[in-house]
């Protein structure tokens, strides 16, 4: 299959109409075969995180602020695994993908803000820890409703100004050699690296969005998960250390999952430049798919309360009225 190298211009006669993502090079054989195992962690996802998301809502007794954050976790996790898929399964179906200049630029901004969304949901979510098991008195009084939106409302806002910027300028960069990107996806160094223009201000945005939001959101929520500690060790029976440790384990479980998946996703892609690169490309996609679909299954399991309500309606639902 070829695609257009010949351009048809938009705004400027230097930058092409639509981009061309390549997806998995050296992979093409095998694409069939492929698209299952991503469909079904999509599936999982968006069925996992939506009904996570519907039993937060609609039940009364989960509407205390673990939970709350829990929602925007399932939801962001739904929307950044909904950004990719589509794109992803056209390719594994069609061998190739058209994604007009703008729609390109877009799925840029919206994966990477979701992404960002996520991470501060977690450091989030260990802050709720640090106060039910250190200040456990004052918990009602700090996590009130009004501070968990003012916590969402600046989650978010982190997100739009931290990788707002990195999309915006990159659509500005002259795009005149080719408009085939090497990503399953509209990845911000993936497409930044076709431009014809110094790119040094957009290598600088991304690194910088990647260590405020990795770097800096995993060394707070380290520093919460170590007063947690020296709290827990400090209680006076191993029944009460067992129990503090145990609401934390579904956090913690979730913390290693996307922190070390967007570790080894990050390192690689940026220092270790023999590897095969498809083997980016599956870190990167697999980095947007699998902790979205585990979430749900490790805090079904390891939260008893979501397990109890969710079983509660389920039963409902299913078990016939009674005459």
């Amino acid at each position: 299959m070829s695609w257009p190298l010949k351009f048809t211009s938009n705004d400027s006669d230097s930058n092409p109409s639509t981009f061309v993502l390549l997806g998995f090079p050296g992979l093409e054989d095998a694409y069939f075969w492929m698209s299952f195992p991503f469909l079904v962690m999509y599936l999982m996802a968006l069925l996992g995180n939506g009904a996570m998301v519907l039993l937060i809502v609609i039940d009364r007794g989960l509407h205390e602020p673990m939970y709350y954050f829990l929602g925007l976790l399932a939801f962001s996790d739904a929307v950044a695994s909904s950004c990719i898929m589509p794109t992803l399964l056209i390719i594994l179906w069609f061998g190739s993908m058209i994604i007009h200049f703008e729609a390109c630029f877009f799925q840029m901004f919206f994966i990477h803000f979701f992404s960002c969304v996520e991470s501060g949901v977690l450091m989030a979510m260990a802050f709720d820890r640090y106060v039910a098991i250190c200040n456990p008195l004052r918990y009602a009084a700090v996590l009130t409703n009004p501070t968990i939106l003012k916590i969402y409302i600046a989650i978010l806002i982190r997100g739009a100004v931290l990788f707002g910027p990195c999309p915006a300028l990159a659509s500005r960069l002259p795009y005149c050699t080719t408009n085939i990107i090497h990503h399953s996806y509209c990845d911000h160094m993936s497409v930044v690296q076709l431009a014809c223009a110094d790119t040094t201000i957009n290598s600088a945005c991304g690194f910088c969005g990647i260590v405020l939001v990795g770097g800096l959101d995993f060394i707070l929520i380290a520093v919460s998960y170590a007063m947690i500690l020296r709290t827990v060790y400090r209680l006076p029976s191993k029944a009460a250390r067992s129990k503090a440790i145990n609401t934390c384990m579904s956090h913690i479980c979730i913390l290693l999952l996307f922190y070390s998946l967007g570790l080894f996703s990050n390192i690689t892609r940026r220092f270790f430049h023999n590897v095969v690169p498809y083997v980016h490309i599956l870190m990167a996609n697999l980095y947007l798919l699998v902790p979205p679909m585990m979430n749900p299954v490790v805090y079904g399991i390891k939260t008893k309360e979501i397990r109890e309500k969710a079983l509660k309606i389920f039963c409902k639902k299913t078990l016939p009225m009674s005459p």
